[in-house]
């Protein structure tokens, strides 16, 4: 696609041209807002408000404790797995939908950890990158704490350096598809086969990859993944993750975190632990279903599109994004953070500024929300159920002008905030 525009009108055209812009028209977007933060937080569905409503006022209201089995409930979890599936290359109840991501990666390094020594009592070794989003690299710490048995995380600088980290004495590398920082996303196919010739499982985590960019987890021999709902599934701010276990896995895994829900029969209240089969062991404690109820609107818009015509249309948002920044603000200390190649991207593009945070303030202060992340990093997210290419030209034209008069100096932009 040329993106050598030189006028707004010319991204109103495109606009005009997409197949996918009647999609936008079912989530619930302010007029004076361009949101480029879906890859943090996804907008709400128009529909969303009304299940809320309806969960509350007659299933809970109405229903009230009927609506466990009257509802639909109790069987939640599953069956939202199950409309979850297609979307990173999962079978049938392979999927459930529960908990959070933290959680998730508990129970499943701990299941990982568990099936290795069986295999071969040396592998002792977690590999991740040091870039990892810092959670799935504490809840790695806390277990090898909790263990005391030897096992050691092994961090490499850059994703090149995997490959040789990843040896006889690893148990798990513990990949994030597409970094949170930079948008780097990691050949999934490449990497699982070196993981797996190395004798070492292939653990997952989807959480900027899931309804942003096609995932094949069964084609391509992953062995365990997780992943959240609020960034591009837009569940809401909040709402449970979920974790992937393909049927060869599902029946040897030892749940840690025994909850009654994982029980084969949780209402007969026998006080011995007996793990559900499939993938219902890998539920812990009660689920919140309001909560959970909201993530079924974000997925039934996926019903109507393919995550292929979503990656085209994403990757173009992102080509058209650089391509203007480059020309509009090419005198100004912005530097790419984010690969180029189509291949080694994901849906979001960063910058790196000197004075990023006071940068980003400045854009939320004008209506451009994206986000801030340590060091330096301005990033953007381009969510293409909603995201349009008239917001991408507005927000290179808003970060112009916020760089060239310098109004991000004002005082109040380098007040830090709790969230960034």
């Amino acid at each position: 696609m040329d993106f050598s525009m030189k006028f707004r009108d010319e991204a109103v055209t495109l606009d005009r041209d997409d197949p996918l812009r009647a999609l936008r028209d079912q989530f619930a977007l302010a007029d004076n807002v361009i949101y480029l933060d879906g890859n943090s937080l996804g907008v709400p569905p128009k529909a969303a408000a009304a299940r809320a409503a309806d969960v509350i006022a007659a299933e809970w209201g109405d229903g009230l404790i009927r609506s466990w089995n009257t509802a639909g409930w109790f069987a939640l979890p599953k069956r939202l797995g199950n409309k979850l599936a297609p979307l990173i290359g999962a079978g049938e109840d392979e999927v459930v939908v529960t908990d959070t991501i933290s959680a998730n990666l508990f129970k499943i390094l701990s299941a990982a950890l568990r099936l290795a020594n069986e295999r071969d009592p040396k592998r002792r070794v977690i590999v991740s990158e040091r870039s990892n989003f810092p959670t799935d690299l504490y809840i790695a710490q806390g277990l090898i704490e909790q263990l005391d048995r030897g096992y050691e995380l092994r961090l490499v600088d850059d994703p090149s350096e995997l490959p040789d980290a990843i040896d006889e004495n690893t148990a798990i590398a513990m990949i994030t598809h597409v970094n949170y920082r930079s948008g780097y996303m990691h050949d999934m196919a490449a990497l699982t086969q070196t993981i797996r010739r190395a004798g070492a499982l292939a653990v997952w985590d989807l959480a900027h990859s899931a309804g942003a960019v096609p995932v094949d987890l069964n084609g391509v021999g992953a062995d365990y993944a997780v992943g959240c709902t609020y960034k591009y599934l837009n569940g809401g701010p909040g709402s449970p993750a979920f974790v992937w276990v393909p049927k060869r896995h599902q029946n040897a895994f030892s749940q840690p975190l025994s909850g009654w829900w994982g029980h084969r029969k949780p209402f007969e209240m026998n006080p011995v632990y007996r793990p559900d089969d499939g993938i219902g062991r890998f539920l812990c404690g009660t689920q919140p279903i309001v909560s959970m109820s909201l993530v079924e609107c974000g997925l039934d818009v996926f019903l109507q599109t393919d995550m292929h015509s979503l990656r085209r249309k994403s990757l173009a948002l992102g080509d058209l994004f650089i391509r203007l920044v480059e020309e509009r603000c090419g005198e100004f200390p912005l530097t790419l953070a984010t690969p180029r190649a189509h291949t080694l991207r994901g849906s979001q593009v960063s910058f790196e500024h000197p004075n990023g945070y006071e940068v980003m303030q400045a854009l939320i202060a004008r209506g451009v929300i994206g986000d801030y992340r340590e060091p330096r990093i301005l990033r953007f997210g381009f969510t293409p159920l909603y995201t349009r290419f008239v917001d991408v030209w507005d927000a290179v034209e808003t970060l112009r002008d916020v760089l060239a008069t310098e109004s991000w100096r004002a005082p109040e932009f380098a007040e830090r905030a709790s969230v960034t």
